[in-house]
């Protein structure tokens, strides 16, 4: 048997502590490797899309009466509004978040701010701030409320209280009836919104070809005051080809039916904003490929997939 003494096992022992430091020294740099390749993805990930806000969606998240924000409001008084009637702003109420994308909607003939409130606190939860307005008059035609929107828009980015909690580069517009005319007007004067959804909007102009902002069309089948085969049909069917666009026709519906608490309505409108107000390619499973005819879809139209 071979023996050893403890001075012959000492250099052999030095050398092999000096060999585990060496694997150890390497193994260390491969891990700081590592983790900063892993870092540059992260970053890399979010760079693409600093605008994400909030969780995973599903279809049960946006079907839900509410988002996974906590919302407040503010009122704005209409002595305190330049070119529109005031109306009420509800905002998530964290700022853990950062800015958050924005929309200004407009009721529609004859109607007040209230026929279309159930949309704020709704679409405020899933990450958006939302101003509902009243108009000047009551009976302001689509073009006067298309400037109604724009001048609300600015007031929320420059002047609101929550001016602070808005990425003015992000907005849309929506709105019901005239209010729906007004937001193709809205769109038209100003390019830059990201995000049009005129809600059975009624115009006595057909054509929109000069429509640069991605735009959903909703309608409704049992519609008698702005039939779709009047309104919303050939207000689709005249938008660039080349424009993200779609045409949600509802199936048992009336001009009406944007005045109430409409999960058809809520899910598609959140889906449309989120994708292209807040370039969130999470959401675009929901519109394409296109929704299929159901119970409460009596035809979707679009264009897939989306471009913006």
């Amino acid at each position: 048997m071979q023996q050893f003494t403890e001075e012959s096992r000492t250099p052999t022992a030095g050398r092999n502590k000096g060999r585990t430091r060496a694997v150890r020294t390497g193994l260390a740099a491969l891990m700081a490797v590592g983790a900063l390749m892993t870092s540059g993805t992260v970053s890399a990930h979010g760079a693409d899309n600093p605008y994400e806000r909030g969780p995973a969606p599903s279809q049960s998240s946006i079907e839900a009466s509410r988002g996974p924000y906590s919302v407040s409001q503010t009122s704005v008084s209409s002595l305190s509004a330049s070119g529109f009637g005031g109306g009420t702003i509800y905002y998530p109420t964290t700022t853990s978040d950062g800015t958050f994308g924005a929309v200004v909607i407009s009721p529609g003939f004859t109607a007040y701010e209230s026929s279309i409130a159930w949309l704020g606190p709704r679409l405020a939860s899933q990450g958006f701030v939302v101003f509902t307005i009243d108009t000047l008059s009551t009976v302001d035609q689509p073009a006067s409320r298309g400037r109604q929107l724009l001048a609300a828009l600015d007031h929320l980015t420059q002047r609101s209280t929550v001016r602070g909690r808005v990425d003015a580069t992000r907005l849309g517009v929506m709105g019901h009836s005239m209010g729906g005319g007004g937001t193709l007007e809205a769109a038209k004067s100003r390019p830059s919104l990201q995000a049009a959804i005129p809600l059975t909007g009624w115009h006595t102009d057909k054509t929109w070809p000069e429509l640069r902002t991605p735009t959903l069309i909703v309608g409704a089948d049992g519609d008698t005051v702005a039939s779709v085969s009047s309104h919303s049909e050939p207000f689709y069917q005249s938008l660039p080809s080349t424009l993200d666009k779609a045409y949600l026709e509802l199936n048992g519906a009336s001009h009406f039916t944007p005045n109430s608490s409409n999960t058809t309505i809520a899910k598609y409108s959140i889906s449309w904003l989120k994708r292209f107000i807040d370039n969130d390619t999470r959401y675009e499973q929901f519109l394409c490929p296109l929704p299929r005819p159901s119970s409460t879809i009596e035809e979707y139209r679009g264009n897939c997939p989306h471009t913006g």
